[in-house]
């Protein structure tokens, strides 16, 4: 069993993917591709298609896309695709002989699908881990993906994960989080505040009282010179196994100004109301970040925060107890 995304325009067709009972590309318009059987046959293919590209790097990339849709994705695969506003990803699996060219009759433009049995609620991205939120970053429309088994406990199919990634793991999500809850307040937003600033915040501040309710940091995310957003966050330590509720979410919303964004990061987990109130519509977004994804989070900007904070955790490189 594999696991792959799938995605049109960002997200533009999923209602009809989801609709459809299907998934689709656009390139080869015009060929039907159930007689190819290898991808060196797509190649003459997608070069009599667009005869300006001379790219063999675009085209490689391209008829591998092309390939990996039409022959890789195998019976029985997960395939992802996510909703319009991109919030929440939609999962289903490849049907047997799911491969067929369609003459798009339901507003979607592309013809080459795939027979897709979708789940029909989708997943808030959020509850996934960071390492799996960035693995679907990609900018290629067809693309595998790893972190199978974190996929499968979120949609909640944990009798699928496989055997070989079932063996007693040393559970350093519940140790480093201790760890930090050892912390005081003070000590715990202020190493959110580094923690922000390796993630490219500018002018990150911590500020306020300890544990008002309000904002305790705020900073402007620099993505790149690309884009600056300001960003509102508040933190909070609770114990484990603790559920954020719905108006502790809406109590930081009132708190962001016109134009800004949120953040709440906790050591805990949150309420799904919590999780439906950060992105309503007509509301500023509020992104949340619950144990697991703070600890994913350390362990990849370890070396960015000071020295003091990692004698305090007192944890090695790669975040195992010292």
């Amino acid at each position: 069993m594999n696991l792959y995304v799938v995605r049109a325009e960002y997200g533009k067709y999923t209602n009809q993917f989801i609709a459809g009972g299907y998934v689709a590309i656009g390139w080869l318009p015009d060929k039907d591709l159930s007689e190819v059987k290898t991808r060196e046959e797509l190649y003459p293919l997608y070069k009599a298609e667009y005869p300006d590209e001379t790219s063999n790097l675009v085209i490689g990339q391209q008829v591998g896309q092309i390939a990996r849709f039409l022959l890789e994705i195998q019976t029985g695969d997960y395939i992802i695709t996510p909703s319009p506003d991109t919030d929440y990803i939609y999962y289903g699996i490849a049907e047997s002989n799911s491969y067929f060219f369609d003459l798009a009759t339901d507003g979607c433009p592309f013809l080459q699908r795939r027979r897709v049995k979708w789940n029909k609620t989708a997943v808030l991205r959020s509850q996934f881990s960071v390492p799996f939120q960035n693995s679907i970053r990609s900018s290629l429309t067809v693309f595998q993906v790893g972190h199978l088994k974190n996929f499968l406990e979120t949609i909640g199919k944990k009798e699928l994960i496989p055997v070989s990634e079932l063996k007693v793991e040393y559970d350093y999500y519940t140790t480093v989080l201790n760890r930090i809850l050892e912390l005081d307040d003070k000590e715990f937003e202020i190493l959110i505040t580094h923690l922000l600033t390796a993630l490219g915040f500018e002018g990150s501040e911590h500020h306020g009282k300890v544990g008002d309710g309000g904002v305790d940091a705020t900073g402007e995310l620099n993505v790149s010179n690309l884009a600056k957003v300001k960003v509102y966050v508040q933190v909070k330590r609770y114990k484990l196994g603790t559920k954020i509720n719905s108006g502790t979410v809406k109590a930081l919303r009132q708190s962001i100004p016109f134009g800004g964004q949120g953040a709440f990061i906790t050591t805990c987990e949150y309420q799904k109301a919590a999780e439906e109130v950060a992105i309503q519509d007509g509301f500023p977004r509020i992104g949340l970040v619950n144990g697991k994804q703070l600890v994913d989070i350390l362990v990849e900007h370890w070396e960015d925060i000071p020295v003091e904070f990692k004698q305090k955790l007192n944890l090695k490189l790669g975040l195992v107890v010292s």
